[in-house]
């Protein structure tokens, strides 16, 4: 098994819904997206995925993050725009844009500030 991770960052503000202290007030964050992509085998010249190709992916997903109030897109799905919530969107994104064979998102990291870090992934 061979493991594929980039590393990006987006700005953007949220507020957290029915949170007791300061995060309930809107406040923004540069936030650090690793992803990771998992792919048990190789490709004729012996990688998984262009690093090229999954830092483009990985951007187009985190570009519509970017200088945006997150709370007006998790919003409308009912859901609070926490590091774990935008970990899952990210995942989400970012599998429906892969098409590398044998490549699939394995972990999505998202970093709210340095050492601070929610992770999503659906498998082993």
């Amino acid at each position: 098994m061979f493991e594929i991770s980039s590393e990006m960052s987006f700005s953007a503000a949220h507020h957290l819904n029915d949170y007791q202290g300061p995060c309930e007030n809107v406040h923004g964050h540069n936030w650090l997206v690793r992803a990771t992509i998992r792919s048990n085998e190789l490709n004729t010249i012996g990688i998984a995925i262009d690093f090229k190709i999954l830092r483009s992916l990985l951007s187009e997903v985190l570009d519509e993050l970017d200088h945006c109030n997150l709370n007006k897109l998790f919003d409308t799905q009912k859901l609070n725009p926490s590091s774990e919530n935008i970990a899952r969107y990210i995942y989400k994104q970012l599998q429906e844009k892969i098409t590398e064979p044998n490549c699939t998102v394995h972990r999505i990291d998202v970093f709210e500030t340095p050492g601070n870090c929610a992770s999503y992934f659906e498998h082993d």
